[in-house]
């Protein structure tokens, strides 16, 4: 069996679409799956973002990772303003899903995008968490983007 499909199963969200859940209990600090795709340049990451891909991660200042395969089960993982899990980039630029917190069997494993403050009304939020801010904004820019919405 596949390592990952150890912890982990893609079935119905009620987030968006599809989603990834846990198959068991998963203590914190658990190595899930790795986020794999096609490394890219950073001049084509540019151009698949103005395409609206969602599906990228930076690995290093001269290339990205495309995430839109169909290989790859991770780009599946929602966002969520209280996330599971986290992405983690290794010395190896390799991209992996951890839990940052204890994740109960057939709960949806969620991790924060992380998305800028460019055009974030175009990425609304679905996650339902008590302190969702609407978008799908890293949490550093979570305060700023409840004052524009709430026009403070």
């Amino acid at each position: 069996m596949n390592q990952a499909l150890r912890w982990v199963e893609v079935r119905k969200s009620r987030i968006h679409g599809r989603g990834v859940f846990a198959r068991r209990d998963i203590p914190a600090g658990t190595r899930l799956i790795e986020y794999v795709g096609l490394p890219i340049s950073k001049k084509k990451s540019a151009e698949l973002t103005l395409k609206q891909n969602r599906y990228l991660f930076t690995l290093n200042g001269a290339s990205d990772l495309n995430g839109k395969v169909s290989w790859n089960p991770a780009r599946l993982i929602n966002h969520s303003c209280e996330p599971n899990c986290e992405a983690i980039l290794d010395d190896n630029n390799r991209v992996w899903i951890f839990s940052i917190k204890p994740i109960a069997r057939e709960q949806e494993l969620t991790f924060n995008h992380g998305y800028g403050l460019e055009d974030f009304m175009n990425f609304p939020c679905r996650c339902g968490a008590p302190s969702c801010v609407g978008y799908m904004v890293s949490e550093e820019l979570i305060t700023i983007v409840r004052s524009l919405v709430e026009g403070d």
